[in-house]
């Protein structure tokens, strides 16, 4: 690998860096990039796990499809992120239970599992990477689910929101908005609609503004840990 793929790597994930030279090398010189465009499955729910990826750019939705269609949004990974279900099913010898979407085009470093595993032998520091990354993103996912069990779509709903107002994202469709509350776009419409006329939001084609934060802020309240 190049000496510039090696700085990229490092600055992506600094605890690999700080592991050393006699992991990192050995790691990259085994390692391929992987470039997938935006939308395009990076696993398939049964597909076979022959590698560990950390992402270097772009962005990953992981995702469980039920056999009637509908899709839940279990996690994202970002830049130096690294997937849990790709940890768990390397560890177990096992095939995705779910799958995962490029969010936007990009670019991954995958490492065979013969060297994965090896690394995970010899590095703590690389032990440490993998397994501090599981735990917080296992965490995550247990309170995404939570909140999907316990939370109110109402609440939900509201979340999601004012967190696409934050970043100034208003062209979203009711199905998007159903993929990450888990649950069905025929009841986001319906709780769109209900929101509309409470005078909360204005519905358009393909967008959604707010127009009142403070009540959805309150209707929010519940959600709001996610």
């Amino acid at each position: 690998m190049s000496d510039a793929l090696r700085m990229r790597v490092s600055e992506r994930v600094p605890a690999l860096a700080e592991a050393g030279d006699e992991l990192l090398q050995p790691l990259l010189d085994s390692a391929r990039i992987v470039s997938l465009d935006r939308e395009k499955f990076v696993f398939h729910a049964g597909d076979f796990c022959g590698a560990f990826l950390i992402l270097l750019d772009g962005n990953v939705r992981v995702q469980l499809t039920a056999a009637n269609g509908r899709e839940v949004t279990l996690y994202r990974i970002g830049p130096g992120g690294s997937c849990i279900l790709t940890t768990s099913c390397l560890l177990g010898r096992e095939h995705y239970p779910a799958e995962a979407i490029a969010e936007s085009d990009i670019e991954a470093l995958a490492i065979p599992a013969a060297s994965f595993e090896s690394a995970l032998e010899r590095s703590d520091g690389f032990r440490r990477f993998v397994f501090d990354g599981f735990s917080s993103r296992l965490t995550n996912v247990i309170l995404r689910i939570e909140q999907i069990v316990f939370t109110s779509v109402d609440a939900r709903l509201a979340s999601a929101l004012l967190r696409l107002d934050d970043a100034n994202r208003h062209n979203i469709t009711h199905q998007e908005i159903a993929v990450e509350l888990g649950t069905a776009r025929e009841v986001v419409s319906r709780h769109l609609k209900r929101f509309e006329a409470e005078g909360w939001v204005r519905l358009g084609r393909g967008s959604i503004a707010v127009t009142d934060r403070a009540r959805l802020t309150a209707v929010a309240t519940p959600a709001l840990g996610d």
